[in-house]
């Protein structure tokens, strides 16, 4: 905020709302009747008001900007809180309390989502808070993890129905050339934790 604002009003930085309101209505009064005044006095007077107005707006606009972020802030990490102590349900009625939705609440969609093993919603969410928020490193991070876990689920399901796989009456590796089927299962396994600790690690629940 610029400070000459709110040296116009005679007010620092740090008044309340109340007191920076107090000053602007003294200070319109003050003009108001200035403005009756004879030459240069008058119209600087009627100036003077136009600055006033124009000041004291924008001063309060930016304050209630910041108030708005602030408890967007505060609901996010109530949120998160939620979602540590696997309450969906409530954490999913916050976020549906949300007016604007920016790329934070997406994420935390995704993370909802996710734990109810809605795999592609979740993906869907990251997405949105990817092109909303590009350089956001922990929503790429969670993005690519999840996309492992489920490209290791396209394979296992595809192994299933192969029946040349091993144990689908194709001979079993006995794993001494490495790379068996209980290796294959140990990186899918791998991977879920690796996701679930990015989610939880990025939003604080565990």
């Amino acid at each position: 905020m610029n400070k000459e604002l709110y040296d116009l009003l005679g007010v620092t930085e740090d008044a309340t709302d109340e007191e920076i309101r107090q000053k602007y209505t003294e200070l319109k009064n003050k003009y108001n009747e200035d403005r009756w005044l004879d030459g240069e006095a008058g119209n600087e007077a009627a100036r003077m008001l136009g600055r006033l107005d124009a000041a004291y707006n924008e001063i309060m606009a930016e304050r209630r900007e910041r108030a708005k972020n602030t408890e967007g802030q505060s609901a996010y990490e109530e949120i998160a809180s939620l979602l540590k102590s696997e309450k969906l349900s409530e954490a999913q009625a916050k976020l549906d309390a949300f007016n604007e939705r920016g790329a934070e609440w997406h994420y935390l969609q995704a993370v909802i989502f996710y734990k109810k093993n809605w795999s592609n919603e979740s993906k869907k969410q990251l997405e949105i808070a990817m092109q909303m928020d590009p350089g956001n490193r922990k929503y790429q991070e969670a993005y690519g993890k999840i996309n492992a876990k489920n490209d290791y689920q396209r394979q296992a399901a595809q192994q299933q129905n192969d029946p040349y796989a091993p144990g689908n009456g194709a001979p079993v590796d006995d794993g001494q050339m490495g790379g068996n089927a209980c290796t294959a299962c140990l990186s899918y396994c791998y991977t879920c934790l690796c996701v679930n600790c990015l989610f939880n690690l990025c939003c604080g629940c565990r």
